[in-house]
Formats: structure tokens, C-alpha cells, sequence
């Protein structure tokens, strides 16, 4: 940790020790996997509750079943500073993604309240419900209650249980005939540490990112189909072989988004990850290849043009190897999401008054900031995390890189609650 005269000073061993332990809620077999919903995800949110508790900070389940801790501030209606992020991971997750934020926020809570901190305003200190994906299939439940984004048709999605999303809501604590007291309009800024899970800080050596945006994200899905054949029996000429279309949708998809990527106008990226080939055996020309595209930018301009141009190409690629593609159906699109210059630039002043070195960058997977953003100032700061795994039992941050984030949130809190 560099020499700086900053106010903000959290306890490093302590945040990691919480971050070590949080880690320990985790099936065995699986490390580091805590899927919200789980058992595992309650009892990680029990200690998690309790940890705050013992700080004297006020800990509550809102209507979307977020945890919010709180402390009260001096000057009423002065509003709310808040800060946090996410507990849960995907199967096989890491130790840090989302958590380092939520940790984050519980050792600022601490040593803020240690140092004697009384803010005007009020401070909340939340662990967003299912931002990652789930057996309901939506991603940023709790944040997207907050902001008002969570409406009817998703609470009645189900898992394969028969569980609807409701029905799982409000049994981790909150309440689904209540959902529209989750949105908030009391929030004057937001922060939210996070792991960058990229290796961009790394390979160029800055210690805080300070996120511009976070990524619109679109997946497409593209059905081919053809006819299955005898693989020994028919010729080159007369077959039609839908595996064959998709893979050169697959090259397609790549240099269109190496294309839109040299435009320069800002993040963007495009992904075919998911292949599914019938009868998908190794002696028949495939009769159907089913895939889908995940598309992601901060220009929404930019998702429509890749979404026109794979369109138009997949068309001609059908026609040229006698195959028919179905119209390709849209399954998912969020909007990008801009973070606030303001708070960016105080972020910014705290890093270099910390003497941390800055580098303003965009976010390529989706945040709980994204929806928060919506209907409050909001941002950012990614710390470096080790070549820039994510989602991996790999994904390692150090201790002294999340130290430095939590302190330039901490510093920025104190700084904008006394504007």
C-alpha cells in the first residue's frame, strides 16, 4: 500500500480474512460455488448479517430481497450514499467477484464507524440478490427490484422445481406483492468495488480502474437447418449440411466484431459460445445447427448495426450452402449503461491523491451498477485481478489491490458527503 494521507485507512487483514471465510460457504466438490437461492447462499447471507450486526450497523431484507445494511445520517433528508455489490457466484465461480464488494463495503462500514465517521448523510452497504444467473434465468434480480426493473412476467418465471421467482424472493426475506417498495428514489450516489475481470489494469500496470460504462449485452440465436444424410454416401456437392453454415457463422461472428471493434467507439466484443448440432452424430450431415451469439457494447448504435450485418450474411451463407436459416430471434438485450462523470472524477482525485495510478476503462460484463445507474449517480472501481480470470476457481486478486479500491470508495464517500 502506497504512503497516503488520506483519511479513509480500512484494516486489509480483516477485509481479506472476511473474504477467506465468506469463500468457506462453498459446495466441496466445487469451489468456489455459492448459487443464490441455495443453502449455502443463506447461510453465507446469515454471517454476513450477523457481521454487520456486530459493527452496529441496522441490517434489513428489502421487498426484492437485497440485504441492506445501514447507518443513519445527521442531517435528515439529506438522502443516501450507498455502496455494495453481490455475494453469489456461478458454479465453479471465484472468491472475489462481486464479494470483494460486499466485503468491501462491510470493512468500510467498520472503520468508518472506528474513526469516529459521522455522516450527513445516510450510508447503505447492500448485497444485491442474484446478479449472477440462477435457475430463474434473470441475472441483477435485487438491483433491478431497486430500480424498478422488475416487473410481473419475471417474478412468474420458474425454476425447474416449479418455484417461481416470486415464490424464491420472498422466501430468502423480501416480499413479491410488495416489490414496487424495493425501488428507491433516496439515492444521491453509489459506489461499487469489483474485481476488473480483465486484464487490462494488469498488463499495463494501473492499480484503479475507473469504469466510463458498463456494456449493452445482446444474444442472438441462429437456426440453421438442412438435411441429414449418410456422411460416407453423399456427395460434397448435394449436401446440405447445416453444422457447415454455422461454422462459418462462427468465423463470421469474429471478424464483423473485429471490425466493429476498430471503429473505436468504445468497448465491444461478440462471442459464439454456445453450438448445439443434430442428430449430432459422426456419421450424419447435420440436419439442424442451433447457436447463439452473445453480442456485447457500450454503443447501442453499434448492436444494431452487427445484429443488421449478421443478418444480411447469415442470409447469403445459407443460399451458398443450400441450407435455410430461420429469423434470428433476439433472447436477451440490455441497454448500456453510462456511470456518472462526477463521481468518476472524484473516484479519480481520491486514487491520485492516494498516489494510485488511474486508467478510465469500460466494463465488459454486466453490474448491479448498470440498473442502479438508471435511477441514481452511480460508479465504479475495478482493482487489477491475476491475468484476468473471472469466473474460475483461478480468479485471484491481491490483498493490497483490494485494499487501495476500498480505500478510494471510502475517501470518495467521505468527500461527497460533505458537499
Amino acid at each position: 500500500m502506497k504512503e497516503s494521507s488520506t483519511l479513509a485507512r480500512v484494516d486489509a487483514d480483516r477485509l481479506w480474512a472476511d473474504l477467506m471465510k465468506i469463500a468457506e460457504f462453498t459446495e466441496p466438490a466445487k469451489p468456489y460455488t455459492r448459487r443464490c437461492f441455495s443453502p449455502l447462499f443463506t447461510q453465507a447471507r446469515n454471517w454476513l448479517k450477523q457481521r454487520f450486526t456486530d459493527c452496529g450497523v441496522s441490517v434489513r431484507i428489502d421487498a426484492a430481497g437485497n440485504l441492506v445494511g445501514r447507518l443513519d445520517g445527521t442531517a435528515p433528508g439529506a438522502g443516501t450514499i450507498m455502496m455494495g455489490s453481490h455475494c453469489d457466484t456461478v458454479s465453479g465461480g471465484g472468491r472475489f467477484d462481486g464479494v470483494a464488494g460486499v466485503i468491501g463495503a462491510l470493512e468500510i462500514a467498520r472503520s468508518l464507524k472506528e474513526q469516529g465517521f459521522k455522516p450527513r448523510h445516510n450510508l447503505e452497504f447492500v448485497d444485491f440478490l442474484a446478479e449472477e444467473a440462477n435457475v430463474f434465468g434473470l441475472s441483477c434480480v435485487g438491483s433491478r427490484g431497486m430500480s424498478g426493473f422488475l416487473d410481473e412476467k419475471m417474478l412468474a418465471y420458474s425454476s425447474p422445481d416449479g418455484e417461481t421467482l416470486g415464490q424464491a424472493i420472498t422466501a430468502v426475506g423480501g416480499d413479491e406483492k410488495r416489490i414496487v417498495e424495493a425501488k428507491r428514489t433516496d439515492i444521491r450516489a453509489f459506489f461499487e468495488l469489483h474485481i476488473e475481470q480483465g486484464p487490462i489494469l494488469e498488463n499495463e500496470c494501473h492499480e484503479i480502474g475507473l469504469v466510463t460504462g458498463i456494456v449493452g449485452i445482446r444474444r442472438i440465436e441462429i437456426i440453421f437447418r438442412g438435411e441429414a444424410d449418410h456422411a460416407g454416401t453423399t456427395p460434397m456437392r448435394l449436401r446440405r449440411d447445416a453444422a457447415a453454415a454455422a461454422a462459418e457463422t462462427m468465423v463470421l461472428v469474429r471478424k464483423l466484431a473485429e471490425g466493429m471493434a476498430l471503429l473505436k467507439q468504445g468497448h465491444f466484443v461478440a462471442t459464439v459460445g454456445f453450438v448445439e448440432v443434430q442428430p449430432n452424430a459422426a456419421n450424419v450431415v447435420p440436419e439442424s445447427a442451433r447457436m447463439i451469439v452473445d453480442v456485447r457494447s457500450e454503443d447501442r448504435a453499434l448492436l444494431e448495426k452487427f445484429t443488421a450485418a449478421l443478418d444480411t450474411a447469415t442470409t447469403v451463407t445459407a443460399a451458398l450452402l443450400r441450407v435455410d436459416r430461420e429469423a434470428l430471434t433476439i433472447l436477451s438485450d440490455s441497454m448500456p449503461s453510462s456511470c456518472n462523470d462526477d463521481l468518476r472524477t472524484l473516484l479519480g482525485d481520491c486514487a491520485r491523491d492516494m498516489r494510485l495510478s488511474t486508467r478510465d476503462l469500460a466494463s465488459g460484463a454486466g453490474h448491479d451498477t448498470g440498473f442502479i445507474s438508471k435511477i441514481a449517480p452511480a460508479a465504479m472501481v475495478f482493482v487489477p485481478c491475476r491475468k484476468g480470470k473471472s469466473h474460475s476457481a483461478d480468479e485471484w486478486a491481491d490483498s493490497d489491490a483490494l485494499e487501495e479500491g476500498a480505500n478510494v470508495v471510502a475517501e470518495a464517500i467521505i468527500r461527497f458527503d460533505s458537499r
